[in-house]
């Protein structure tokens, strides 16, 4: 990937393996963007967001643990581990003012970010993810959460690859980078299965986990109209219901919104940032 070159790429070692992560610290007491991406994509997913924003504001983005150059990993922590891990790396970047932009599995992190350190987030940005409480999520679909590794397993790869790159995106753009993403895994289907099984466990442990995972900072909650990813459309009806939390539906956009509509998606990060 051609990334901006104004990012630079740093790593952090946990005891699990070391991530690995792209910043641009402008000014350390202004607001830095951090981007979460979804479970099995990379920082990749977010570059049409760090070429726009890198040269204005402060921007970091990772490889998830288990992903891209996060790797190898052993897959044994927890969400609760990996937000833990995101703190000690903001603190040694010497960020403190983060607002959180995860995209998926990372609006997720982001939730789980927001219940053990409520006072360091100046603001949410949620792309097409959902609620993490418990009393969004059915019985079944948790139990089905814990048994999606054998499904990616034995998929057959070709079926696999159009799924997970046409059924997430609508635009051109949107849908070649997350082949090429998923290219990577080309010949180690068992890896991917492995990534993705292990992130659909550790997501349903949080949900079981029953915890408040308030938002008290400002929030946004973004998704597409045609994101068939889940039950995503359902869940951000109820989130904004119950919560009063303003949603934007970026119309035409699958569940990588901000790869389909980037002009849309900045433009929206960029007024929530001017009214915090």
């Amino acid at each position: 990937m051609e990334r901006g070159r104004e990012m630079t790429e740093n790593s952090y070692n946990t005891p699990c393996g070391c991530i690995h992560y792209f910043v641009n610290i402008i000014d350390k007491q202004k607001i830095t963007l951090v981007f979460l991406p979804g479970l099995t994509a990379d920082h990749r997913l977010f570059e049409k967001q760090t070429e726009y924003f890198e040269k204005k504001q402060n921007v970091f983005v990772w490889d998830a643990p288990s992903h891209a150059l996060s790797r190898p990993f052993t897959n044994n922590y927890s969400l609760s581990d990996m937000a833990e891990w995101l703190d000690e790396i903001l603190i040694k970047e010497e960020i403190y003012n983060p607002i959180i932009i995860g995209q998926s599995m990372g609006g997720y992190l982001a939730q789980m970010y927001m219940e053990l350190y409520p006072d360091k987030i100046k603001g949410f940005i949620s792309i097409d993810s959902a609620p993490l409480q418990r009393s969004y999520v059915t019985a079944v679909e948790i139990w089905l959460l814990k048994r999606m590794e054998p499904v990616y397993a034995h998929y057959p790869w070709k079926w696999l690859l159009k799924l997970g790159s046409e059924g997430v995106a609508t635009s051109d753009y949107g849908r070649n980078l997350m082949r090429e993403i998923m290219l990577t895994y080309d010949g180690n289907q068992k890896r991917y299965a492995q990534i993705a099984g292990h992130g659909f466990r550790i997501l349903a442990a949080a949900m079981e986990k029953d915890l408040p995972y308030e938002i008290k900072c400002p929030a946004l909650l973004m998704c597409g109209t045609q994101d068939h990813a889940s039950s995503c459309i359902r869940y951000n009806k109820a989130w904004h219901r119950n919560t009063k939390i303003p949603l934007t539906w970026i119309e035409g956009a699958g569940h990588n919104s901000n790869t389909d509509k980037p002009e849309q998606v900045n433009a929206l990060i960029a007024d929530f940032v001017a009214h915090i």
